[in-house]
Protein backbone atom coordinates (compact mmCIF):
# COMPACT_ATOMS: atom_id res chain seq x y z
CA UNK A 1 0.00 0.00 0.00
CA UNK A 2 1.60 3.37 -0.75
CA UNK A 3 0.58 6.18 1.51
CA UNK A 4 -3.06 6.90 2.02
CA UNK A 5 -4.65 8.50 -1.03
CA UNK A 6 -7.99 8.41 0.34
CA UNK A 7 -8.94 11.44 2.69
CA UNK A 8 -8.29 10.29 6.22
CA UNK A 9 -11.46 12.05 7.32
CA UNK A 10 -14.03 10.24 5.54
CA UNK A 11 -13.75 6.00 6.01
CA UNK A 12 -16.64 3.50 5.43
CA UNK A 13 -15.03 1.89 8.50
CA UNK A 14 -16.52 4.26 10.93
CA UNK A 15 -18.61 2.30 13.34
CA UNK A 16 -19.10 -0.59 11.41
CA UNK A 17 -15.60 -3.16 11.40
CA UNK A 18 -12.12 -1.98 10.93
CA UNK A 19 -10.92 0.06 8.02
CA UNK A 20 -9.29 -1.68 4.89
CA UNK A 21 -5.54 -1.04 5.59
CA UNK A 22 -2.52 -3.60 5.69
CA UNK A 23 1.29 -3.22 7.56
CA UNK A 24 3.28 -2.96 3.93
CA UNK A 25 6.95 -0.71 5.12
CA UNK A 26 6.71 2.23 3.86
CA UNK A 27 8.61 3.10 0.73
CA UNK A 28 11.65 5.23 0.33
CA UNK A 29 9.88 7.52 -1.48
CA UNK A 30 6.89 8.24 1.66
CA UNK A 31 9.82 8.39 3.94
CA UNK A 32 11.49 10.92 1.90
CA UNK A 33 7.76 12.66 1.70
CA UNK A 34 7.44 12.60 5.56
CA UNK A 35 10.70 13.55 6.66
CA UNK A 36 10.31 17.12 6.88
CA UNK A 37 6.93 16.80 8.45
CA UNK A 38 6.81 18.67 11.22
CA UNK A 39 6.01 17.54 14.86
CA UNK A 40 5.62 19.52 17.93
CA UNK A 41 6.83 18.65 21.61
CA UNK A 42 5.04 19.95 25.12
CA UNK A 43 6.36 23.77 24.71
CA UNK A 44 4.69 23.89 20.85
CA UNK A 45 8.63 23.77 19.64
CA UNK A 46 8.66 22.74 16.04
CA UNK A 47 10.84 19.31 15.36
CA UNK A 48 11.05 16.98 11.83
CA UNK A 49 9.88 13.82 11.60
CA UNK A 50 13.32 12.71 10.51
CA UNK A 51 14.88 14.00 13.55
CA UNK A 52 13.22 11.91 16.28
CA UNK A 53 14.67 8.63 14.57
CA UNK A 54 17.56 9.49 12.85
CA UNK A 55 20.58 12.14 13.40
CA UNK A 56 22.42 12.88 16.57
CA UNK A 57 21.75 11.43 19.64
CA UNK A 58 19.00 8.99 18.50
CA UNK A 59 19.49 5.48 19.32
CA UNK A 60 20.24 2.69 16.61
CA UNK A 61 16.59 1.43 16.63
CA UNK A 62 13.58 3.87 16.89
CA UNK A 63 9.50 2.39 17.83
CA UNK A 64 7.35 5.61 16.91
CA UNK A 65 3.98 5.28 18.29
CA UNK A 66 1.12 7.08 16.65
CA UNK A 67 -2.15 7.09 19.08
CA UNK A 68 -5.49 8.66 18.78
CA UNK A 69 -6.58 12.12 20.59
CA UNK A 70 -5.03 12.69 23.54
CA UNK A 71 -8.73 12.24 25.47
CA UNK A 72 -8.65 8.72 24.16
CA UNK A 73 -9.12 6.31 27.17
CA UNK A 74 -7.97 2.87 25.48
CA UNK A 75 -4.62 4.57 24.37
CA UNK A 76 -3.88 5.89 27.92
CA UNK A 77 -4.49 1.93 29.18
CA UNK A 78 -2.01 1.19 26.35
CA UNK A 79 0.66 2.88 27.52
CA UNK A 80 0.03 2.69 30.76
CA UNK A 81 0.35 -1.20 30.03
CA UNK A 82 3.06 -0.51 27.81
CA UNK A 83 5.56 1.52 29.87
CA UNK A 84 5.43 -0.76 32.73
CA UNK A 85 6.40 -3.59 30.82
CA UNK A 86 9.13 -1.87 28.10
CA UNK A 87 10.48 0.48 30.48
CA UNK A 88 14.02 2.21 29.37
CA UNK A 89 15.59 -0.32 31.93
CA UNK A 90 14.62 -2.92 30.17
CA UNK A 91 15.43 -1.68 26.73
CA UNK A 92 19.33 -1.23 28.21
CA UNK A 93 20.63 -4.64 27.96
CA UNK A 94 19.32 -4.90 23.94
CA UNK A 95 22.24 -5.47 21.62
CA UNK A 96 21.11 -2.32 19.41
CA UNK A 97 20.34 1.30 21.31
CA UNK A 98 16.87 1.25 21.36
CA UNK A 99 13.96 4.03 22.17
CA UNK A 100 10.30 4.68 22.28
CA UNK A 101 8.14 8.00 20.90
CA UNK A 102 4.80 8.31 21.42
CA UNK A 103 2.83 10.86 18.73
CA UNK A 104 -0.46 12.12 19.35
CA UNK A 105 -2.28 14.59 16.95
CA UNK A 106 -3.73 17.22 19.64
CA UNK A 107 -3.11 20.17 21.26
CA UNK A 108 0.78 20.55 22.38
CA UNK A 109 -0.44 22.11 26.00
CA UNK A 110 -1.83 18.44 26.38
CA UNK A 111 1.14 16.26 26.62
CA UNK A 112 2.25 17.30 30.09
CA UNK A 113 -1.62 15.55 31.14
CA UNK A 114 -1.11 12.95 28.78
CA UNK A 115 2.71 11.90 29.99
CA UNK A 116 1.41 11.76 33.81
CA UNK A 117 -2.04 9.73 33.09
CA UNK A 118 -0.16 7.57 31.16
CA UNK A 119 3.19 7.30 33.60
CA UNK A 120 4.86 7.54 29.93
CA UNK A 121 8.81 7.66 30.45
CA UNK A 122 9.04 8.57 26.37
CA UNK A 123 9.33 11.43 24.61
CA UNK A 124 5.79 12.61 23.23
CA UNK A 125 5.34 14.93 20.30
CA UNK A 126 2.10 15.80 18.19
CA UNK A 127 1.14 16.17 14.79
CA UNK A 128 -2.03 18.51 15.02
CA UNK A 129 -2.74 18.64 10.85
CA UNK A 130 -2.12 14.85 10.74
CA UNK A 131 -0.60 15.18 7.79
CA UNK A 132 1.77 12.02 9.00
CA UNK A 133 -0.95 9.88 9.68
CA UNK A 134 -2.15 10.16 6.42
CA UNK A 135 0.96 9.89 4.40
CA UNK A 136 1.98 6.59 6.34
CA UNK A 137 -1.54 4.90 5.84
CA UNK A 138 -2.74 5.65 8.79
CA UNK A 139 -6.27 5.82 8.69
CA UNK A 140 -9.31 6.61 9.90
CA UNK A 141 -12.50 4.93 12.02
CA UNK A 142 -14.68 4.89 15.23
CA UNK A 143 -14.78 1.31 15.14
CA UNK A 144 -14.05 -0.27 18.29
CA UNK A 145 -13.27 -3.72 17.54
CA UNK A 146 -12.56 -6.48 20.35
CA UNK A 147 -11.19 -5.47 23.10
CA UNK A 148 -7.26 -6.29 23.44
CA UNK A 149 -5.53 -7.59 26.81
CA UNK A 150 -3.57 -4.36 27.30
CA UNK A 151 -7.41 -2.82 28.37
CA UNK A 152 -7.58 -3.55 32.01
CA UNK A 153 -10.84 -2.12 32.69
CA UNK A 154 -13.99 -1.84 31.57
CA UNK A 155 -14.99 0.17 28.94
CA UNK A 156 -17.62 1.62 30.75
CA UNK A 157 -15.09 2.90 33.02
CA UNK A 158 -12.68 3.83 29.81
CA UNK A 159 -15.31 6.07 28.59
CA UNK A 160 -16.01 8.05 31.58
CA UNK A 161 -13.14 8.35 32.79
CA UNK A 162 -11.74 10.15 29.26
CA UNK A 163 -15.06 12.27 28.81
CA UNK A 164 -14.23 13.29 32.56
CA UNK A 165 -11.31 14.12 31.26
CA UNK A 166 -12.09 16.64 28.31
CA UNK A 167 -14.41 17.77 31.10
CA UNK A 168 -12.22 18.93 33.18
CA UNK A 169 -9.95 20.99 30.88
CA UNK A 170 -13.07 23.08 29.65
CA UNK A 171 -12.17 25.92 31.67
CA UNK A 172 -8.57 26.02 29.40
CA UNK A 173 -10.51 25.84 26.25
CA UNK A 174 -8.55 22.53 25.51
CA UNK A 175 -11.40 20.14 25.94
CA UNK A 176 -11.79 20.15 22.24
CA UNK A 177 -8.77 20.33 21.10
CA UNK A 178 -7.48 16.48 21.86
CA UNK A 179 -7.14 15.75 18.41
CA UNK A 180 -9.30 14.22 15.70
CA UNK A 181 -11.42 11.26 17.41
CA UNK A 182 -11.58 9.39 14.28
CA UNK A 183 -7.72 9.04 13.61
CA UNK A 184 -6.40 5.83 14.61
CA UNK A 185 -2.38 5.01 14.64
CA UNK A 186 -0.13 2.29 14.56
CA UNK A 187 3.85 1.59 15.21
CA UNK A 188 6.82 1.88 13.05
CA UNK A 189 10.27 0.47 13.94
CA UNK A 190 12.98 2.30 12.63
CA UNK A 191 16.26 0.78 11.79
CA UNK A 192 19.95 1.34 10.16
CA UNK A 193 20.29 0.54 6.75
CA UNK A 194 23.82 -0.25 7.57
CA UNK A 195 24.18 -2.46 11.41
CA UNK A 196 27.61 -2.53 11.08
CA UNK A 197 28.26 1.38 10.94
CA UNK A 198 29.68 2.46 14.34
CA UNK A 199 27.46 5.05 14.28
CA UNK A 200 24.53 3.42 13.20
CA UNK A 201 21.80 5.92 15.19
CA UNK A 202 23.47 8.84 12.52
CA UNK A 203 22.69 6.92 9.31
CA UNK A 204 20.18 6.55 7.07
CA UNK A 205 16.92 4.30 8.47
CA UNK A 206 14.20 2.42 6.96
CA UNK A 207 10.83 1.13 8.52
CA UNK A 208 11.97 -2.71 9.27
CA UNK A 209 8.60 -3.38 10.90
CA UNK A 210 4.92 -1.55 10.70
CA UNK A 211 1.50 -1.76 12.10
CA UNK A 212 -1.69 0.14 11.03
CA UNK A 213 -4.54 0.30 13.19
CA UNK A 214 -7.97 -1.22 11.93
CA UNK A 215 -10.20 -0.28 14.99
CA UNK A 216 -9.39 2.54 17.58
CA UNK A 217 -8.62 -0.42 19.95
CA UNK A 218 -5.78 -2.36 17.74
CA UNK A 219 -2.82 -1.52 19.30
CA UNK A 220 -0.14 -3.91 18.88
CA UNK A 221 -0.39 -6.36 21.96
CA UNK A 222 2.62 -5.72 24.74
CA UNK A 223 4.04 -9.33 24.48
CA UNK A 224 3.59 -8.71 20.43
CA UNK A 225 5.59 -5.45 20.54
CA UNK A 226 8.57 -7.73 22.88
CA UNK A 227 9.24 -10.06 20.42
CA UNK A 228 9.21 -7.22 17.52
CA UNK A 229 12.27 -5.21 19.58
CA UNK A 230 14.22 -8.73 20.31
CA UNK A 231 12.87 -8.54 24.20
CA UNK A 232 12.90 -11.56 26.13
CA UNK A 233 9.72 -11.50 28.78
CA UNK A 234 10.32 -15.08 30.07
CA UNK A 235 10.44 -14.55 33.94
CA UNK A 236 9.37 -10.52 33.64
CA UNK A 237 6.22 -8.95 35.28
CA UNK A 238 4.33 -6.40 34.65
CA UNK A 239 6.95 -3.44 35.94
CA UNK A 240 9.71 -4.87 33.43
CA UNK A 241 11.90 -6.57 36.45
CA UNK A 242 12.69 -9.73 36.73
CA UNK A 243 10.70 -12.19 38.85
CA UNK A 244 12.15 -14.22 41.35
Amino acid sequence: MSASTADPSVSGGDFHGGVQTNDQIPSPDTLRKVDNHRVLDRHGQSHSFKSLYSGPGTSNRVLIIFVRHFFCGSCQEFLRTLSESITPKVLEPLADSTSLIIIGCGDPALIEMYEKETNCPFPIYTDPTRQLYQDLGMMCSLAMGPQPAYIRKSMVRVVVESMAQALSYLPWGLAHKSGNSRQIGGEFLFEPLDHHSENAGDEAKRVKWCHRMKTTRDHTEIPDLMRVLGIDSKGMNLSGEQSS
